[in-house]
């Protein structure tokens, strides 16, 4: 599949993603290429306006589009993802942090958990 439109900027590709549907379409496609037809049913759109999206995208470079048959095969574009997620590489720090912590923190309270129940006397009955 060759990518549909000119090369687009970085601009062209925060934008394809500003809008909901277009993210919702993105999601729809994450587990690999799907016909038109499939795209947008539960997205309460009509099938005019899913078409309008999907060339926004393509105009991006977010999918690719092919033709087989009667139909058009859209698939996420890995090289204008890649793009994205290199622009948000220097950014990842200030997120990371927390995330490190929210680990440590899980997993002392799973060894609190662990070390409580190993640590509990247990409850025979005495002289029955």
């Amino acid at each position: 599949m060759e990518p549909f439109g000119s090369i687009s900027t970085m601009d062209d590709v925060f934008a394809a993603l500003a809008h909901p549907v277009r993210r919702a379409l993105a999601d729809e496609l994450r587990d690999g290429p799907r016909p038109a037809g499939s795209l947008g049913q539960d997205l309460g759109v009509s099938r005019e306006a899913i078409s309008k999206h999907l060339r926004r995208m393509a105009q991006a470079e977010l999918l690719t589009v092919e033709a087989k048959a009667r139909e058009r095969w859209y698939a996420l574009s890995p090289q204008s993802l890649a793009r994205v997620d290199d622009w948000l590489a220097p950014y990842r720090h200030f997120w990371q942090q927390h995330l490190d912590a929210l680990d440590t923190e899980v997993a002392r309270g799973r060894r609190a958990t662990t070390s409580t129940t190993n640590t509990q006397p247990s409850h025979h009955a005495e002289g029955a």
